[in-house]
């Protein structure tokens, strides 16, 4: 694969969750309700979409890259297609195999004994070791396959009598069981049942093995049991506000975690102002904490899609403004308080500085609600190489200076823990995975090293 910069020069310097996940079983509005699902999780994956229904004599494939709404929106014709009563559905952002079209999932296939790869996605090895699996029910055949995968995954599987979910032993990506009129339902993020009016029943355990029948639900544990490692990354950035992640309002942890920053990171200001929209939470948090007024000095344009001209220098460096603007006349002379969630390599945050102080700013403090990212991920998200992680080459003064802000502080992590209701990391068994934080890794690294391991879109082009 060949790497690339994004097309909006702004959104190269973000991490990239790598797919959302939604399943239904036995409702006769599968296709319908299987849309909206993604809908709500288009936020974890704009690369591709795909949907596949089950009518009672055949599965029914509808895979289109671009957002949900372009592929199943306007006519509506790809969604009537989608008969049946039960469905499953993916959205895509990639981190290995790239964004071609037969990488798009969900995967099918009939079972059987050859290895013959139709996709370039890590997630069609676990189909072939189903295929290969001795076992005869396909149950047993999944469990024997997933026995011989080790990593991060919270998948979705769906046969002509069974919707199965499942998530890894340490429990890294999240996973909810809901339920609408009776019917059984997965999805990466409460937020997607919300939007269909189902009811949230429970999360999916770390190692849980879910499957759903028309004679009910059963779960399974058939994996030797880890210490849980939740993702803490999903509160400060890739879950939606709105959602419940492991029990915690995910819109209230962002609210303490500026909190706490407020607390660890106090400066003479005279307002808070988020960088849209994610920093918008902690950003209130900060506010709150502090007694200083909260102020929407950046605007953001909602209406920018990733498809824009060939960038040339000039342009590339105006990038910034075609997602955000700042409100001049609230920042004039003032001394302003940046809240962000992260800082990734550093271009955005420099870009977003500059632009307060050219529209007036007298300072500009910037505050990170999370601890300096420092490591790569490999457990489904999409960051760039160690290298090129602002943190991992400059101390905190180094990164102050390259972003020309008059402060920087981010939050500990021990802060960041806190805010998600610990009372501190436990430093011989975290609570979480915060290896992009700290390295420590909870899933061995086999073959961290191999080149083909990370495919980073963020990584700029030779």
């Amino acid at each position: 694969m060949t790497e690339k910069l994004a097309e909006t020069p702004f959104d190269d310097d973000a991490l990239h969750e790598e797919c959302g996940v939604f399943g239904i079983f036995g409702h006769p509005d599968a296709g319908a309700l299987t849309v909206l699902g993604l809908h709500a999780l288009q936020h974890r994956g704009q690369e591709s979409v795909g949907i596949v229904s089950y009518d009672g004599m055949q599965f029914i494939a509808e895979r289109h890259a671009g957002l949900v709404g372009d592929a199943f929106g306007k006519t509506g014709q790809h969604a009537q297609k989608l008969k049946g009563t039960q469905a499953l559905g993916h959205v895509r952002y990639s981190t290995t195999g790239g964004s071609f079209a037969r990488n798009i999932q969900p995967m099918y296939a009939d079972l059987a004994g050859g290895a013959i790869f139709q996709s370039t996605s890590d997630t069609e090895a676990i189909i072939h070791l189903v295929a290969r699996s001795g076992y005869r029910q396909v149950v047993d055949r999944l469990i024997d396959a997933l026995k011989q995968v080790e990593g991060a995954y919270s998948l979705v599987a769906l046969t002509a009598k069974k919707l199965i979910g499942v998530r890894d032993p340490w429990g890294v990506r999240p996973l909810v069981l809901g339920e609408l009129d009776g019917a059984p339902i997965f999805a990466s993020e409460t937020c997607a049942l919300d939007i269909i009016g189902a009811n949230y029943v429970r999360d999916v355990e770390a190692g849980e093995l879910v499957v759903c029948t028309k004679d009910g639900i059963e779960s399974f544990r058939p994996f030797a049991p880890q210490p849980k490692r939740f993702c803490i990354f999903e509160y400060v950035y890739f879950a939606r506000p709105d959602s419940m992640v492991e029990g915690v309002n995910v819109y209230e942890a962002r609210k303490r975690i500026g909190e706490e920053l407020a607390m660890e990171a106090p400066v003479a200001a005279d307002m808070v102002i988020p960088v849209p929209d994610s920093g918008v939470p902690a950003a209130l948090g900060y506010a709150a904490a502090s007694g200083l007024p909260f102020e929407l000095g950046i605007i953001r344009n909602h209406y920018v899609g990733r498809t824009f001209i060939e960038p040339s220098d000039p342009i590339r460096h105006l990038g910034v403004r075609l997602k955000h603007n700042p409100n001049r006349e609230k920042l004039r002379g003032k001394r302003v308080v940046l809240v962000d969630d992260s800082i990734v390599r550093g271009t955005t945050s420099k870009k977003i500085v500059e632009m307060v102080r050219d529209a007036g700013a007298k300072e500009v403090h910037f505050r990170i609600a999370s601890p300096p990212t420092t490591h790569s991920c490999f457990y489904g998200v999409d960051t760039p190489n160690k290298d090129e992680l602002l943190a991992h080459r400059m101390s905190i003064e180094e990164m102050r200076e390259y972003i020309c802000a008059d402060s920087l502080a981010f939050i500990s992590i021990d802060g960041l823990y806190r805010a998600t209701g610990e009372a501190k990391r436990n430093a011989k068994l975290p609570q979480f995975c915060d290896a992009c934080f700290s390295g420590d890794y909870p899933i061995d690294l086999t073959d961290a090293g191999r080149s083909d391991k990370q495919l980073s879109l963020l990584a700029e082009v030779a």
